[in-house]
Formats: structure tokens, C-alpha cells, sequence
């Protein structure tokens, strides 16, 4: 790669928690690939526009007190990427070197140096990517980590916490608490809450912004988690540390983001049939009756929602379409969990994204049936399907999570399987008459352009290599084929037990915590293979995904 040389001084000190100890003061040459402006350009300028005209003043002044209390999200997932960062993004800001304008708009979209797109290949400077980001010592590895909880399991509990970073101290590893290390953004942030508390009418809107306030000082989340999933208000808010994409060295910390969003109650109500289905769901997946989680709490609220604003970690690179919170796992056995689409979000991929991949790699005939309300329904199901499944689980005795036994492999798998089960349970549903058919005919089209969307985000990346391990499992099965035009096609007479089979395989690899047999899972199957490299570059043209704007954010004044 050809680089255009840009020096900046940048000091490496180690005045912050979670600093790099191995690293030492002083100065380093940076430079800035050359074809970064090429780079920015895979992402399309959108606005993100939301129809508050319904909202009285007084929410809208909320709406506004929550675009507040949300910027600092921003700060603080900067430097959980990197300790740095913050540093590094002064000194490109003081830059007039060459493309340096292009390296500043690349550096907001990846939180830092990092191509999120590029397997995090540096685009500013040549320094590696920590696998443990900003959450731990840059150097230490997973060894030492394991040898020094082994030797010390009195610390297991606060190091492995999802809201704590692990420090290099006088006597060894040690724990900082999130309320400490970020206390700077987290008080102004939790102000604007509780002014925006103290201004709405809505109860339970009040009630979760005060119990949130309290935990960015207490790091307790637990009662703010019930509280959001009673949220019921023209406005929904979601914000504080939830992912753990992030951390790539065991997926144990949690990273900051905010969602702010309005409510559309006709498009929620269209869906809310389906929670009510929750039950009868995980009774019909495809394993044994003992590792299925029966008792799952099932309110599981769904809300589609147009953004507003949003912040942190879910504006890193490739932007969230819709999610399912929260991922406590003593909520989601209490009370199940909240599925959120956002549904400017989704329209924008839809029409930027998902059409133009399939007219270029896919057989017309399939290209034909794609259709909106299927991508909408498979976002949905996806979503209610992070709920389903083995969560709490038994290994050689020890009562423990799926996440806590897969670490850095948990993600990618979760991720996947999502995708497989939210799949499945459509074509379950649809055998009990709740799905339209003409969602139906549309479903296995639509399925696999999002599999070659989702493939362009990075083959390392969680979504990414799940993505290529479904991909290439349905060629394996023959349902899905390519011919000698090179364009993919489904085959219907073999999608639905492929589908079936492939989410055993992944329900029985979290129930029984296989660490191992996932990684031989992904390696057998989560690599590119020639037909599917060759497709992925037909779509030079279409953008891998958006870059958005908040103009209706900006037009609340704060």
C-alpha cells in the first residue's frame, strides 16, 4: 500500500487508566494511506431524518436534553477503542497535510486509526490493533490474563466485570470501575438526564432516566435494565454500556452508545403479535428439550423506531440497524429482552445497499423477488432470535453463560446464529399462518443478498466471518448455488433443512459452551472462498454501507 507520509507528535504517556504500559514517551511518524478518500467513499452520505411533528414542545425539549446527555457516549468509546485516541485525533485535527481532511472524516467514522472495514488494518499510522482495545494493558496477552486470574481468583470477579477496565498497577493487574475512569462524561451525561427526568410527563421515561443516571455512578445496571424494558413513551432512549464487540481479546467489556429515537405505534403494534410466539418458539428449536431455556422470560417488548441521534459504539464503522437488549442475562431470564428496529435506518441500507448488491450478483429471477418487507421481517426475527437459545448453561458442573465460555468467539457465533434461527422461525411461523406470503416468497432472495452485504464488513469482523460461515455451510448443503454466469441463486427444495441443520450445529455448540468446536466451526467454514471473493468484487461500486447525519438532532438546538 502507498502511503503519504504525515508526521505528528503524539505522546504516549500513561497518565489514564488502561494506558499502554509497554509503550514508552516520546514522538511517532504517522502517515496516512494514500487512497483514504477511496475508503470514505464506500460509505454514503445519508441524513437520517425522524417525523417528530406529532411531539409536543415538552418532549421535543426532552428529545433534545437526550441528544445532550448523548455526546459524551462519543467521548467515551473513543478511547475504549484506544487510550490515545483522543490525543492522536488533536494532533490530526491540527493537520494540513495531504488528504488530511478525508483522514479526519475516516477517523470519526472507525474511532480511531483502524479500518473497521479492513480487518482493522491501520489507515493513520502503522500501530497495530490492540485485541483488547482500550479495556486492558496493550501488551498483555490472554495467557497472562488467565495465569494471573488463576493465581489471584479473589480479582476474577471485578477484572472479568463488563464494566471495568484492567490496569497495569504497582502490585500487578487491577480493576478500575467505568463510574471512575469515565466520570468526566458520565456526569454531564447523567444531568441532562435527570433534567429531562424532571421536564417529561411520561413515567416510566423518568423512571429509567433516573435509575440510568444513578448506575453510570454506581455501575450497577440491573435495576435501569428493568426499568428500559418498561419504557413506554413517545421517545426511546437507549444509552450506557452494552456490546462487546470491542473487546476482541475474551468479549467480557461492555461499550458505551446511545440510541435516541422516536415511536411509531402503528408499525410497533403490526409486530407486537410475534412476542406472544416467544414461547412456543423455543419450544420448537431444533435440539434437545434440555438445552432449551423454557423459562425465558417472554415479555419481550418490540419497538420500530425512526433515530434520532445516536453515538458511541454503535456509530463505529458499519451502523446498527436494529438491536435486542439488554444482555443481562438476569433480565433476559426475568423479564426476556427489548427488539428496537430502526426503520429510517433499514430504509436507507435497503435502497443504498441491499438492491444494488443483488442486481449485480444475484440470478435475476431472484433479484425479482427481494423485496422491503422481508428484509424488515428478517431484521425482526434476527433480532427476537438473540433472545432464543441456550444463555445461562451447565459445563462439567459450573453454572455459566454461553458469552462467559465462548469470550472472543461468542459474538461472531451469536451473531450467526441470529441470523440461522431468525430465518428458521420464519418458515415455523409461516406453517401457522402468521407470516404474509408474500413475505414468504420473497424470504430466501432476501436472505442471501444480506448475507453478501453482511460479507463486505470485514471477514474477522463478528457479523462478517459469521456471515461467510453461513454462506458457505448453504453451498456445502446445495441451497444455495451458483452458475456458470458466476450469479448466486437459492434452491428451495433444500433451503429449509439446510437452515435447520445449520442452526443445530450452532445451538448445540453454545449449549455445551465448546470453545473448541467453534473455532473448528469457523475455520472449517468462515473463509472466503473463491466464488464468494470473486462476487464481493463486482460490488466496487455499490457502498458497503452509510454515513449518517442528524439534522433533525441539530435542529433541537443542543
Amino acid at each position: 500500500m502507498r502511503w503519504i507520509a504525515l508526521t505528528l507528535i503524539v505522546a504516549l504517556g500513561c497518565a489514564q487508566p488502561g494506558a499502554d504500559r509497554g509503550m514508552q514517551e516520546g514522538v511517532t511518524e504517522l502517515a496516512i494511506a494514500e487512497d483514504v478518500a477511496e475508503r470514505l467513499e464506500r460509505y454514503a452520505p445519508t441524513e437520517m431524518t425522524a417525523d417528530i411533528a406529532s411531539l409536543t414542545d415538552e418532549d421535543r425539549e426532552v428529545l433534545g436534553l437526550l441528544v445532550a446527555a448523548s455526546r459524551p457516549m462519543d467521548e467515551i468509546f473513543l478511547r475504549q477503542v484506544w487510550v490515545d485516541n483522543s490525543k492522536l485525533r488533536a494532533d490530526l485535527e491540527a493537520s494540513n497535510a495531504p488528504n488530511a481532511e478525508a483522514a479526519r472524516a475516516y477517523f470519526a467514522i472507525n474511532f480511531g486509526p483502524w479500518d473497521r472495514l479492513d480487518e482493522m488494518e491501520p489507515f493513520l499510522g502503522d500501530l497495530e490493533h490492540p485485541e483488547g482495545a482500550g479495556y486492558y494493558p496493550t501488551d498483555l496477552t490472554r495467557e497472562e490474563f488467565e495465569s494471573w486470574l488463576e493465581k489471584h481468583p479473589e480479582s476474577r470477579g471485578a477484572l472479568t466485570s463488563l464494566t471495568t477496565l484492567v490496569v497495569q498497577a504497582e502490585n500487578g493487574l487491577a480493576a478500575v470501575p467505568y463510574s471512575e475512569a469515565f466520570r468526566e462524561w458520565l456526569e454531564p451525561a447523567a444531568a441532562k438526564m435527570r433534567e429531562a427526568a424532571a421536564l417529561t410527563r411520561h413515567e416510566s421515561l423518568a423512571r429509567f432516566l433516573e435509575s440510568r443516571a444513578a448506575a453510570f455512578a454506581s455501575d450497577d445496571y440491573y435495576q435501569s435494565d428493568l426499568d428500559w424494558m418498561d419504557l413506554d413513551s413517545p421517545i426511546e432512549v437507549t444509552i450506557g454500556p452494552y456490546e462487546t464487540y470491542e473487546d476482541g481479546l475474551f468479549g467480557y467489556k461492555s461499550a458505551f452508545e446511545s440510541f435516541v429515537t422516536v415511536t411509531l405505534p402503528e408499525e410497533s403494534a403490526a409486530l407486537e403479535r410475534f412476542k406472544a410466539e416467544l414461547p412456543w418458539l423455543e419450544r420448537n428449536l431444533p435440539i434437545p428439550d434440555e438445552h432449551k431455556n423454557l423459562d425465558r422470560g417472554a415479555e419481550s417488548p418490540i419497538r420500530v423506531v425512526d433515530l434520532v441521534f445516536a453515538a458511541g459504539d454503535t456509530k463505529a464503522g458499519v451502523q446498527t440497524l436494529a438491536f435486542n437488549l439488554p444482555n443481562d442475562e438476569r433480565v433476559r431470564e426475568s423479564k426476556g429482552s427489548k427488539k428496537v428496529l430502526l426503520r429510517n435506518v433499514l430504509r436507507a441500507k435497503y435502497d443504498q445497499v441491499l438492491l444494488p448488491i443483488a442486481e449485480r450478483v444475484m440470478a435475476p429471477e431472484d433479484v425479482e423477488r427481494i423485496s422491503f418487507d422481508a428484509f424488515l421481517s428478517e431484521v425482526l426475527h434476527h433480532e427476537l432470535s438473540h433472545g432464543l437459545g441456550p444463555g445461562l448453561i451447565t459445563v462439567d458442573g459450573r453454572e455459566t453463560e454461553v458469552r462467559l465460555e465462548l469470550r472472543d468467539l461468542y459474538s461472531t457465533l451469536e451473531e450467526a446464529k441470529a441470523d440461522v434461527m431468525g430465518t428458521y422461525n420464519t418458515l415455523a411461523l409461516a406453517e401457522r399462518g402468521m407470516i404474509d406470503e408474500r413475505v414468504m416468497a420473497t424470504l430466501e432472495p432476501t436472505y442471501l443478498a444480506g448475507l453478501f452485504r453482511a460479507a463486505r464488513f470485514g471477514l474477522h469482523e463478528a457479523h462478517g466471518r459469521g456471515t461467510v460461515s453461513q454462506f458457505n455451510y448453504l453451498i456445502e448443503k446445495g441451497a444455495v448455488e451458483v452458475g456458470e454466469d458466476g450469479l448466486f441463486r437459492t434452491v428451495s427444495e433444500k433451503f429449509p433443512g439446510a437452515i435447520r441443520e445449520l442452526l443445530d450445529l450452532m445451538l448445540m455448540l453454545q449449549a455445551t459452551g465448546d470453545y473448541a468446536g467453534t473455532q473448528e466451526f469457523l475455520d472449517t467454514y468462515g473463509r472466503a472462498t473463491p466464488e464468494l471473493i470473486a462476487a464481493i468484487d463486482k460490488l466496487d461500486e455499490v457502498p458497503v454501507d452509510i454515513r449518517p447525519s442528524y439534522p433533525t438532532a441539530d435542529e433541537l438546538g443542543r
